[in-house]
C-alpha cells in the first residue's frame, strides 16, 4: 500500500487547501480578471465544455479551456496526457494566469469533484457553475451519494450565473445557488420548487429551457428551442442535453438562440465521445468513454435505436481502478443485458490487480455474485470473454464482427494513456482498432 493512502483525507485536504491559498496569492487572483465558467456533473462535461466554447467562439470571444481530452488558449490547443479532469491547484491557477496573458475572455474549467472537495480550485471566482447530471461515481473516495453531491454543490456556493438540469435527482439543491438561475429540461416539466432562505439569497426566479420536437437518429439530433429549430450533428439524447446547458451559458451571456444553434451545429463530434471510427469492412464502431453505470446505459439506448435486424452488439469494455467497486458488476450486467458478446479487458488498473478488476466486472455479465472463477460454462452459453491484454480484446471483437454489426469499445475514449502501477503506457483506442482493422482480411 502506498504511504500516501494511510493519511486520512481530510488531513490531505488541509494541504491542499494551503496549497490552493499559495497559488491565488503567487497569481494574483487571476480568475478575477476573466469569466470562469465552471462546468461539473458525473458525465457530459467534456461534450458540455467543448459546446460553450463554441458558442462564444461564434460571438469572436477568445476562449480558454481546460477539460478531461483538452486545453486550449485561443487558437492554441494541445491533448491533455494527465489523466486528470482537474490538475493541481498550481496548474490550473497558473493556467488561468496565462488566458489572462493571452487575453482571453474566458476560461471554462471542467471541475470534479475530487478537485472540489480537496479544495484544488479554492479561490478561483467563478462566474457561471453548470452541473450536467450526477449518478453513481466515485464512490469508493465520497463513500456516499449525499457526500459526492455535497462536493458538487461546493462549485455553486458563491456564482452570480447557476445554471442546472432539472431532469436530475433534486435540482433544488443547486438552485439554491446563484443571482441568477437556468433551469434546462428535455421533458415538458413546469418545474417549481421551493427556495429556502438559508442562502439569503432574494431572487428565486428560473429561467427554464426546454427541448421540444425531439428528433434522434444514427447521425444526428434535432429539437426546438422555443422557435428557433437546432440541429445537431451529434446523436443521442445525452447530447442534447449538453447542447441545453451550453445554451443555458449563452442565453446567460445575452448570445441569441440563433447564434447559439448556429455554433452548435458546427460541432462534427467530441473525440472519445460517441466517436464512429469509420472503416471499409461494413463495421459500426463506436469508441465512447462510458465509466459509469448511467453512461453505459446512455449509450446501449442509443445503440439499440441505430441497430439493424439480424445485426449483432459486440461490447469491450471493463471498469478502472482504484475506483468504485461497487459499480464493476452493475456495469457488467448493463452489457450482458444488451450486448451479443461481452469482451471484458483491461482499462487503467492503477495499483490494483487487473485480473480481480475484470472478475468483478465479469461477475455481473454472467450474473453471479459467488466464485468469480467458476463461469466457464455460463462463458460458453452467454458468449462472454476475459481478455486482459486490451489490444487482444478488441482484435478479438473486430474478428467476431460482421458487416452491420455494431463494435462499442467504452471505458477510455479519447485518452491517450493507460496507467498500470506507476507507469504511464501510450495507448489510444481509436489508434488501435484503426491498426487492428488493416491485419483483418
Amino acid at each position: 500500500m502506498r504511504i500516501n493512502n494511510l493519511l486520512p483525507q481530510k488531513l490531505k485536504n488541509v494541504y491542499h487547501l494551503f496549497q490552493a491559498m499559495l497559488a491565488n496569492f503567487f497569481y494574483g487572483s487571476p480568475s478575477k480578471k476573466i469569466k470562469v465558467i465552471g462546468v461539473t456533473g458525473t458525465n457530459g462535461k467534456t461534450t458540455t465544455c467543448q459546446m460553450i466554447a463554441k458558442i462564444l467562439e461564434e460571438t469572436g470571444k477568445k476562449v480558454a479551456m481546460a477539460s478531461t481530452i483538452n486545453f486550449k488558449l485561443g487558437k492554441k490547443e494541445w491533448v491533455n496526457r494527465t489523466k486528470f479532469t482537474t490538475l493541481s491547484s498550481f496548474q490550473v491557477q497558473k493556467f488561468i494566469n496565462d488566458a489572462v496573458t493571452e487575453e482571453c475572455d474566458y476560461m471554462i474549467l471542467e471541475v470534479s469533484s475530487h478537485s472540489l472537495d480537496q479544495y484544488r480550485v479554492a479561490g478561483i471566482k467563478f462566474h457561471t457553475a453548470v452541473i450536467t447530471n450526477i449518478t453513481r461515481e466515485h464512490l469508493d473516495y465520497h463513500g456516499t451519494m449525499t457526500e459526492y453531491r455535497l462536493a458538487k454543490i461546493k462549485l455553486f456556493e458563491d456564482v452570480r450565473v447557476a445554471i442546472v438540469n432539472l431532469d436530475m435527482e433534486n435540482p433544488e439543491e443547486f438552485l439554491e445557488f446563484g443571482e441568477e438561475k437556468y433551469g434546462y429540461s428535455i421533458k415538458i416539466s413546469n418545474f417549481k420548487f421551493k427556495i429556502s432562505n438559508k442562502h439569503n439569497n432574494p431572487n428565486s426566479k428560473i429561467k427554464e429551457i426546454t427541448a421540444e420536437d425531439i428528433e434522434t437518429s444514427a447521425n444526428y439530433s434535432k429539437f426546438k428551442i422555443q422557435n428557433s429549430k437546432f440541429y445537431l450533428n451529434i446523436p443521442g439524447l445525452f447530447n442534447i442535453e449538453n447542447a441545453l446547458a451550453a445554451t443555458c451559458v449563452g442565453l446567460s451571456e445575452n448570445i441569441n438562440l440563433e447564434t447559439i444553434k448556429g455554433a452548435l451545429e458546427k460541432i462534427k463530434g467530441v473525440s472519445g465521445r460517441l466517436e464512429r471510427v469509420l472503416n471499409n469492412k461494413g463495421f459500426e464502431i463506436i469508441v465512447d468513454y462510458a465509466v459509469t453505470p448511467d453512461s453505459l446505459e446512455k449509450l446501449y439506448d442509443y445503440i439499440k435505436t441505430i441497430k439493424k435486424e439480424g445485426s449483432k452488439i459486440i461490447s469491450v469494455f471493463g471498469s478502472c481502478g482504484e475506483r468504485d467497486r461497487g459499480k464493476r458488476p452493475i456495469m457488467g450486467k448493463i452489457v450482458g443485458e444488451n450486448a451479443d458478446y461481452a469482451i471484458v479487458t483491461n482499462e487503467d488498473p492503477y495499483y490494483e490487480d487487473p485480473e480481480q478488476i475484470i472478475n468483478e466486472v465479469f461477475s455481473g455479465v454472467v450474473g453471479i455474485n459467488g466464485d468469480k472463477n467458476n463461469t466457464s460454462h455460463k462463458e460458453e452459453k452467454i458468449n462472454c470473454w476475459r481478455i486482459t491484454d486490451r489490444r487482444e480484446a478488441i482484435k478479438k471483437a473486430l474478428h467476431l464482427a460482421k458487416p452491420g454489426d455494431i463494435v462499442a469499445v467504452t471505458g477510455k475514449g479519447a485518452e491517450e494513456m493507460m496507467a498500470v502501477g506507476k507507469k504511464r503506457i501510450p495507448w489510444n483506442d481509436k489508434k488501435v482498432i484503426l491498426e487492428e482493422l488493416e491485419n483483418i482480411g
